[in-house]
């Protein structure tokens, strides 16, 4: 009878969030320039904001620790007892819809006639928190796909 040794969870490494970054980006693309996601965060309260921001955390833990039955989050390299690979997860998530509401002027050519840059600033962290539902999904699947 062989004896195996107990498997070490694998290491977070660079690749898994370059994974991360090409599935996040991938799904942000199109919601970033799409005008009824910003006439959408124009209409939404913060507490609408906060709670998509909610719902990007829950989708992406669900994605990561519970779809995929092989994780577990309390065995992987953590920061501040939060895994890793989760803590970039939702660095992507945003981060991609942010840098590309940046690069395309987003804010500026649909919110075109927003009184201040306060409002603007506001209404584009709405978008950002549309976007980033979509964003968290390719980056979580990209990861649970290929991190193999």
């Amino acid at each position: 009878m062989r004896v195996r040794r107990p498997r070490r969870p694998r290491r977070f490494r660079p690749a898994d969030s370059a994974q991360q970054i090409v599935g996040g980006f991938l799904l942000a693309g199109p919601f970033v320039v799409t005008e009824e996601v910003w006439t959408l965060a124009k209409s939404m309260n913060v507490l609408q904001a906060l709670g998509t921001i909610a719902v990007v955390f829950a989708i992406g833990y669900a994605a990561l620790y519970k779809a995929d039955t092989k994780r577990d989050p309390t065995a992987e390299q953590q920061v501040g007892s939060v895994p890793i690979r989760f803590v970039s997860l939702v660095c992507v998530s945003f981060g991609s819809v942010t840098i590309l509401a940046l690069l395309f002027d987003a804010p500026d050519t649909f919110l075109e006639g927003v009184e201040t840059n306060a409002d603007a600033a506001l209404i584009t962290f709405k978008a950002v928190s549309v976007g980033s539902i979509f964003s968290v999904a390719g980056a979580a699947t990209a990861d649970s796909v290929f991190s193999r």
